[in-house]
């Protein structure tokens, strides 16, 4: 079967990897976004699936636009069997959906319909998922709102956060991929529409998620602390001069304690336990803003906080 991939992020790896080494599968070309700038010297980088494509030595192709007439020409002359999308960054247009005989196919990091959209994996822990999975859809015009083939389930661990949850996810997608390839090329798998009711949609991550209100449950900033891990982390700001001084958060945990938000309440090598709107965090590892992670003990050696100062919201 003569296959187009289309992936940019590392979430997409681990589909090429399995495709690529599956027998049965010819990767015509893999489809991925142009290099960007990144850095203090802005060097223009390779996507990660760029790289892994070409360690395996497959054919890249880099539009700066889906949506070029060129791209199109370009996909219409391999004549795919079928076309895979895994995390690519860009929505596609109706003709390169139906250019392959058997449309397109995409592995989502979400339990269809909910958290359609750019940041699945992030909101579900954020929003205090039990669980959550990956979903194998053909693709259609909309967004995330084609019919499902085939899903599966995973646990969100309390010590998850979106680093092990994406790692997970992203095995277990290409794992579902490749079963589900040929019974949907078969016929013997049909597509089934997504239900009307449910659905949700999980906005693109920004940095400023990262701010920690401490007027939210304690329960509600540890999820967010976990989901915005290891980007753009969770942030808070500590009363200081001539500038407040910037602190990204870690490690955290939730204790049985009562106090005004923000405040911090106790400051040892235990933690520094800091009041909630409702319940408490202990801070277990942080960071100042220009030094090192550190866990709580070391970091009070080399920067004393005194209970009752104040975070800001």
């Amino acid at each position: 079967m003569n296959i187009v991939f289309m992936g940019t992020a590392e979430l997409s790896c681990a589909s090429l990897a399995r495709l690529a080494g599956a027998p049965g599968f010819r990767l015509q070309a893999v489809v991925t976004q142009p290099d960007k700038p990144k850095g203090r010297e802005l060097r223009l980088t390779p996507s990660p699936v760029k790289v892994l494509a070409e360690q395996l030595r497959l054919p890249v192709l880099q539009p700066l636009k889906a949506r070029e007439e060129h791209f199109a020409e370009q996909l219409q002359a391999l004549q795919p069997d079928l076309m895979v999308v895994v995390a690519y960054g860009q929505i596609l247009p109706q003709r390169l959906l139906d250019l392959s005989r058997h449309g397109c196919l995409n592995v989502h990091t979400s339990l269809l319909p909910k958290y359609r959209g750019a940041a699945p994996i992030q909101w579900a822990i954020a929003d205090g998922e039990a669980e959550t999975g990956v979903t194998i859809m053909k693709m259609d015009a909309g967004l995330d709102t084609g019919p499902v083939l085939a899903t599966r389930r995973t646990p969100i661990l309390p010590s998850d956060d979106a680093q092990t949850l994406h790692d997970r996810l992203a095995r277990l997608g290409a794992e579902l991929l490749l079963e589900t390839i040929p019974g949907y090329v078969a016929g013997t798998l049909p597509p089934r529409p997504q239900p009307a009711e449910g659905a949700t949609y999980a906005a693109k991550i920004k940095k400023e998620d990262g701010r920690i209100d401490w007027r939210l449950p304690a329960g509600k900033i540890w999820n967010r602390l976990r989901a915005f891990s290891p980007w753009p982390g969770g942030f808070t700001f500590l009363a200081a001069q001539p500038t407040p001084q910037l602190l990204k958060i870690w490690k955290a945990e939730v204790v049985a304690q009562a106090g005004s938000p923000g405040v911090i309440l106790s400051a040892d090598k235990s933690g520094l336990v800091v009041g909630c709107g409702a319940g408490a965090l202990r801070i277990l590892e942080l960071q100042r803003e220009g030094g090192k992670r550190l866990g709580v003990e070391a970091f009070l050696a080399g920067y004393p906080v005194k209970p009752g100062a104040s975070l800001a919201r």
